[in-house]
C-alpha cells in the first residue's frame, strides 16, 4: 500500500510548491514602450532612470518616467540612442545590467515541472510492471478464476441427488491423490469428463465438489469468455489456460457452459475462419497434446450436448459423459436436508413429504424453495419454518406472490372457481391422472386461480396417463360449459398443454393412427422439437387430424364425466368461493360430503352450502 501511496504525496507537494511559486512571483507592472514613445520620451525630457541590459545584438530598456510610471522597451545594441553621454546630459540616470543574470524563480520553477513529470512517468511505468505488461498484452490472456488448493471446503457430502455422478467422478478424485498406482498399471485416466444435464441440477457444484476432495489447484472459466470480437484472441486465451494448468499441475480445468465455444464447426456464416471455432481448433489441439502423465483433468458442463462438435466428444478429448440428471425423490429429500442444516425448522416439517411434492425440481429449485421458506418465516416474525411457510414458498416459486389487492369481481371469481374444481374434480376422478394437492382462487403472478397436484415420479408415461392429462387440462373449459352454459378465454394455456402432449404423442412416441415412426427430430437435451418436421404436406394434414381427434375425444370424455359428477361440482365451487383455498384433504372431505370449518360462521356441513345452480347457464 506505501508504495502506492508515496508517489501521490510527492505529486501533491510538487502541485503545491508550483502554486506557491506563482503566486509570490513579482508581478510585470510595466507598461510597453514602442521605440518611437521611448525616443519621444527622451527627446521631451520625461525620462528620469533608464535600465539597460544587452542581450547580443539587443537591449532590453526599462526605467521611470519622471511621472512614476515604469515602463519597458527594447532596441538595437548600437542604437544612437543609448550613447551614455548623451543620456546623462539630458539627466537621465543610466544603469547597465550585467549579461544573463541568474533568475532562480525561473530556475527553480522549470526544475520542479521537469521532476513531476518525471515522477508521473515512473508511476504510469510500475504500474504497468505490477500488472505483468503492456495492457494490450493482457487481452489474449486466459481470465479463469484460480482458486489455489485447500481453499474449496465443498466435498461429496455437500452434494446429493447424484450418486452414479459422484461415483463417476471419485475416481478421477482417486487419480489426482495417486496417479502413481494407475501409471504402474499403464492406465490412462480419462482426460475430460463431461457434465451433461438440466441447468440447476449440480454440475458446477460437483466439479467444484472434485476440486474440494482432491485438494488441488481449480481454474474455473466459461466458455463464453474465450470468445471476443477479434479473430485469434480465443485460441490465445486457450494456450494461456492450459500454460497455467501445466505449471499448477495436478489441477482440475472446469470449463462452464462448454456449448458457447465447442458448437459443431461449418454451421457459421463464415465456414472455418470466424473466431469461435478457431478457438474450438485451438482447444481441441490442446486436450489432444496431453501427454498419459499429465495429470490435468478438464471438467465441463453442459445442457446441449447434441450440440457440441464431433472431434471434441471423442475418446483421447472428452472420454465420458456424466449424467446429472434431475433427483429423485429420495434425491430430492437428501438435498433438502442439505440445504436445511443451517436452517430451523419445526419438528412436525417433513422432508420426505416435501420431496414428494416437488418432482421435477433440480437442487436449485429447492435451494430456492427453502430460501423463500426461510423469507417467508422472517416476514412473519417466527423463529422456526413452518410447513406453512415451505407450503406457501413452492406456490411463490411455481406460480408467483399471491395477489390479494386484485380487485376481482363476483362473476370472474366464480368463472374462475369453477374452471379450477374442473380441472381438480377430472384429476381426482381419472385413474391415472395426478391427485390435488391445493386449489386456489387468490390471484398469483398471471393466473386468477390454480388447481396443484401431487404428481409421481415416472420413468414412462403410458398412453393412458397422457390422455388423462390431456382430458384434465382442457376439464377447465369443460366445468365452464357444463355449469355455466358459456365458455370464456380463460383455456388459452390449458390448449396449448393438451396440443403439446397430443403432438408429441403423434409425432415422437408413435400413439396415433399414424404408426410406429418418428416425424420429429430431438432438437435439445430437454427434448425440444425443431421447427421443421421431416415429413410431407400430407402426412402433416394427417398429424392435423390426429390432433383433432385426440383433443376432441378427450373434451367429450371429460365434458360427460364433469355432467355426471356437475352436484359434486357446486358443491367444491361453493366451498371454494368461502374458504379461497383448499388442501388435498379439505378437497376430499368436501368430495365425499364432508364437513368444513367456516373461517366466519363455524362448522357447515356440505349439504348447507348453496345448492345447485348458482349462476343461471348463460350468466357470465
Amino acid at each position: 500500500m506505501k508504495r502506492v501511496v508515496w508517489p501521490l504525496w510527492l505529486l501533491g507537494a510538487a502541485l503545491l510548491l508550483l502554486a506557491i511559486i506563482s503566486l509570490t512571483m513579482p508581478r510585470d507592472l510595466q507598461s510597453p514602450l514602442s521605440l518611437d514613445q521611448f525616443e519621444q520620451a527622451l527627446t521631451q525630457g520625461k525620462v528620469q532612470s533608464l535600465n539597460i541590459q544587452y542581450q547580443g545584438n539587443t537591449a532590453a530598456l526599462g526605467g521611470v518616467l519622471k511621472d512614476g510610471r515604469q515602463f519597458e522597451s527594447r532596441s538595437l545594441s548600437d542604437d544612437p540612442l543609448l550613447n551614455l553621454d548623451t543620456l546623462q546630459k539630458g539627466g537621465v540616470n543610466v544603469t547597465i545590467a550585467p549579461v544573463g543574470g541568474f533568475n532562480w524563480i525561473g530556475t527553480l520553477s522549470t526544475l520542479l515541472t521537469v521532476a513531476l513529470i518525471g515522477v508521473l512517468l515512473f508511476t504510469l511505468l510500475r504500474s504497468r510492471n505490477q500488472q505483468g505488461s503492456d495492457p494490450a498484452n493482457q487481452f489474449g490472456k486466459s481470465k479463469a478464476h484460480v482458486i489455489q488448493e485447500g481453499q474449496i471446503k465443498v466435498g461429496f457430502g455437500d452434494v446429493a441427488g447424484c450418486d452414479e455422478a459422484k461415483a463417476d467422478l471419485t475416481e478421477v478424485v482417486d487419480f489426482l491423490k495417486h496417479p502413481e498406482k494407475y501409471h504402474a498399471l499403464g492406465a490412462r485416466i480419462p482426460h475430460g469428463i463431461l457434465l451433461v444435464g438440466p441447468p440447476g441440477s449440480g454440475k458446477t457444484l460437483l466439479a467444484r465438489a472434485v476440486a474440494g476432495e482432491a485438494k488441488v489447484p481449480y481454474f474455473s472459466i466459461s466458455g463464453s469468455d474465450f470468445v471476443e470480437m477479434f479473430v485469434g484472441v480465443g485460441a490465445a486465451r486457450v494456450r494461456d489456460l492450459f500454460e497455467q494448468a501445466r505449471k499448477a499441475a495436478p489441477c482440475i480445468v472446469f470449463i462452464d457452459e462448454i456449448d458457447a465455444v465447442g458448437r459443431k464447426r461449418g454451421s457459421g456464416m463464415q465456414g472455418g475462419n470466424d473466431e469461435r471455432e478457431q478457438t474450438l481448433n485451438q482447444l481441441l489441439v490442446e486436450m489432444d497434446g496431453f501427454g498419459s502423465t499429465h495429470e490435468i483433468i478438464i471438467l465441463a458442463a453442459t445442457n446441449r450436448p447434441d450440440v457440441l462438435d464431433a472431434a471434441l466428444l471423442r475418446p483421447g478429448r472428452f472420454d465420458r459423459q456424466v449424467v446429472v440428471d434431475a433427483p429423485d425423490v429420495r434425491g430430492r429429500e437428501t438435498i433438502l436436508k442439505i440445504h436445511a442444516r443451517k436452517k430451523p425448522l419445526e419438528p412436525n416439517v417433513d422432508l420426505g413429504a416435501v420431496a414428494r411434492r416437488t418432482p421435477g425440481m433440480v437442487g436449485a429449485d429447492l435451494e430456492n424453495l427453502l430460501n423463500e421458506a426461510a423469507l417467508g418465516a422472517a416476514r412473519g416474525q417466527r423463529g422456526r419454518i413452518t410447513n406453512k411457510d415451505i407450503d406457501e414458498a413452492r406456490d411463490r416459486v411455481l406460480m408467483g406472490p399471491e395477489r390479494r389487492s386484485m380487485v376481482i369481481g363476483e362473476k370472474d371469481r366464480r368463472v374462475t372457481a369453477y374452471h379450477e374444481v374442473g380441472h381438480a374434480l377430472a384429476s381426482q376422478l381419472l385413474p391415472h391422472a395426478d391427485r390435488v394437492h391445493k386449489l386456489t382462487v387468490v390471484p398469483r403472478g398471471r393466473a386468477l386461480g390454480a388447481a396443484m397436484y401431487t404428481p409421481e415420479d415416472r420413468m414412462h408415461h403410458t398412453e393412458a396417463s397422457l390422455l388423462d392429462r390431456i382430458a384434465v387440462a382442457l376439464a377447465g373449459h369443460a366445468a365452464e360449459d357444463v355449469a355455466l352454459g358459456a365458455v370464456t378465454t380463460g383455456a388459452q394455456s390449458d390448449f396449448q398443454q393438451a396440443t403439446n402432449i397430443a403432438r408429441k404423442m403423434i409425432t415422437e412416441w408413435g400413439m396415433s393412427k399414424l404408426g410406429n415412426i418418428a416425424l420429429q427430430q430431438d432438437g435439445g437435451y430437454l427434448g425440444l422439437p425443431s421447427e421443421r418436421g421431416l415429413y410431407s404436406e400430407e402426412t402433416a394434414e394427417r398429424i392435423d387430424e390426429e390432433l383433432r381427434r385426440i383433443t376432441g375425444e378427450q373434451f367429450t370424455r371429460v365434458h360427460a364425466l364433469l355432467s355426471e359428477h356437475v352436484h359434486q361440482m357446486h358443491r367444491l365451487v361453493d366451498a371454494l368461493i368461502v374458504h379461497e383455498t383448499l388442501s388435498g384433504e379439505q378437497f376430499d372431505t368436501v368430495l365425499a360430503g364432508g364437513t368444513l370449518e367456516d373461517p366466519e360462521v363455524g362448522a357447515v356441513t356440505a349439504t348447507e352450502l348453496p345448492a345447485v345452480g348458482t349462476l343461471k347457464p348463460g350468466g357470465v
